[in-house]
């Protein structure tokens, strides 16, 4: 149906064309990133803002729960700006250069709904926009119920079509009534006023000018802020971005485009827009895919994927037990999957009888221990990777020695030739744990019989109490990686035979041998001084005793 609007609705079929502008180039390398210096000022004095953000609220309310708010203020943001944009550059496109949907009423934009709905995944009306509500807000007496209500109606804007799932509960942790807030709805209003006028002060620039990636960006700082607190304050639910970057350039050797990308226990989402940014979104042809069973973390992951410019319809993130109930039975196999499952966590195990015949499971003939399900996700993982795939992977080092239904495990992917490489972290490179963690790569399609050790735990800068991978660790790494040679203290490349010889061990200091740093000592030199010691020692005690005799 036709509408009488100004804006070009009927339109919508030609501007579907156009890109969901994008606010940088998704082919830069972090290194190129680095390297610029007006990115790193943008990005400063986005650091600056949120910090002075921080400042104003502390005291009322406490890290984790200024994180949520300040991401969800920001998402709102976000979407807000990219319908605006996305409705304003179309219509500018046929001529009307002086349209701005914000300007428009509310029961002229009604006519768009629908369209927009499918383009977009969601609706929100000019007044309903952050930029107008910024406008007012000071004025609103009833401005928590003014934003409860925007918040669900965007989410409704969704509702019966492709992208609910997408937006369900995304505000969900934005409580505007919350007495974190304040006890009172007067308090509570001047907390989301500082809040909307905060966010409102980033300095996120044009979306087709600025030079960073700022609204995700802004989503990695906050997340940065707070991993540092083990717990609840982000340790299991935040991958530092330089290993982030690792695994997902082990995973992507030699691709410049994957079809699909999955991570098991996707948290906040870093791993899976890693990719994004290696190979640019576009590469990743048929999108992004994750699970996760906290609901707080998996809104953030959505949110996240939003902020990065991903649209609804190339992500699919569920909201489950991966081990007891995946959700992508329909999507798999994937040809890129990276993941840092959480360390040693319980599940089921053989308490459940039918997971023995779980088709992700059955092939080992065991399953990974009830206490420990590291290498479940690992079986997982396998079961789900397309035979041109690779999956990097953070383990736990014990899984790598451990015998019982470890080493069974580990002997069905050794026998079976799907390891490819091992790789030794160094210490106190994630946020809540200071022990050494491992990489496991694995492959179902490899070109020899052998597994690749290798030992990076020297890879790394110390950043006070905290190991740190520079760009230049990372590129090491991946040399090593991709030469696949024996190189001293370094690396070593392993028969599966041998392997089986040695029990299944995997661990890195089995076969990489560790340099002897202590100082050589010369026997023949050695000895040569102490025969001169003792002939000084014997010369000496004889003129003594001739001291000693001429005294008496």
């Amino acid at each position: 149906m036709c509408v009488n609007v100004s804006f070009g609705v009927c339109n919508f079929a030609n501007s579907a064309k156009i890109s969901n502008f994008t606010s940088h180039n998704q082919k830069h390398t972090y290194t190129t990133i680095m390297a610029d210096n007006r990115k790193e000022v943008e990005r400063a004095e986005l650091h600056r803002t949120i910090w002075a953000i921080a400042d104003d609220l502390r005291g009322s309310v406490d890290g984790w729960d200024f994180k949520s708010y300040i991401l969800g203020m920001l998402f709102y943001r976000y979407i807000s700006e990219n319908i605006t944009a996305y409705i304003n550059k179309g219509e500018w496109e046929t001529g009307n250069k002086s349209f701005n949907y914000a300007d428009l009423d509310d029961a002229t934009a009604e006519g768009a709904r629908d369209e927009m709905v499918g383009v977009k995944g969601f609706f929100i009306l000019p007044s309903q926009l952050f930029e107008n509500v910024c406008k007012v807000c000071d004025a609103d007496p009833n401005l928590n119920m003014t934003l409860e209500g925007i918040f669900s109606s965007i989410e409704n804007s969704a509702k019966g079509t492709a992208s609910e799932d997408d937006f369900k509960g995304l505000f969900a942790d934005l409580d505007v009534n919350s007495n974190k807030l304040g006890a009172t709805v007067i308090k509570r209003n001047e907390k989301l006023v500082k809040l909307l006028r905060g966010v409102q002060s980033m300095k996120l620039g044009d979306y087709q000018n600025n030079t960073i990636d700022a609204f995700g960006d802004a989503y990695e700082y906050l997340m940065g802020m707070y991993a540092s607190n083990a717990g609840k304050s982000g340790g299991e639910y935040y991958t530092p971005q330089e290993v982030s970057e690792l695994l997902t350039k082990l995973a992507t050797v030699g691709k410049t485009q994957i079809n699909k990308v999955y991570d098991p226990a996707c948290g906040s989402g870093s791993l899976l827009l890693k990719a994004a940014k290696i190979l640019g979104k576009d590469n990743v042809r048929q999108g992004f895919f994750g699970q996760e069973i906290n609901l707080t973390t998996y809104n953030l992951c959505r949110i996240n994927m939003f902020l990065h410019d991903i649209d609804y319809d190339k992500f699919d993130i569920a909201c489950e037990d991966t081990l007891l109930s995946p959700q992508h039975w329909d999507e798999e196999p994937f040809e890129v999957i990276v993941s840092n499952p959480p360390y040693s966590i319980k599940w089921k195990g053989d308490d459940d009888i039918t997971l023995i015949n779980d088709p992700r499971f059955a092939p080992a003939g065991v399953l990974a221990p009830k206490s420990k399900a590291d290498l479940a996700f690992i079986m997982h993982s396998l079961a789900w990777l397309s035979t041109n795939g690779t999956a990097a992977i953070v383990c736990f080092p014990g899984v790598m020695y451990r015998g019982g239904a470890e080493k069974k495990i580990r002997q069905y992917l050794i026998d079976n030739n799907y390891v490819d490489c091992i790789i030794q972290l160094p210490d106190n490179l994630f946020f809540g744990t200071s022990i050494a963690t491992c990489i496991m790569v694995l492959k179902k399609a490899k070109k020899d019989n052998c597994t690749l050790f290798i030992d990076a735990t020297k890879e790394c800068i110390k950043i006070t109490n905290s190991n740190k991978l520079t760009e230049e660790n990372i590129q090491n790494i991946l040399d090593t990686f991709t030469e696949r040679k024996d190189k001293d203290y370094v690396s070593k490349l392993v028969s599966n035979e041998t392997i089986a010889e040695g029990d299944y061990n995997l661990s890195v200091s089995t076969y990489v041998e560790q340099e002897d740093k202590r100082e050589k000592v010369d026997i023949v030199k050695l000895n040569a001084e102490l025969k001169e010691i003792v002939e000084k020692e014997n010369k000496l005690r004889t003129e003594i005793d001739q001291i000693i005799a001429e005294l008496q």
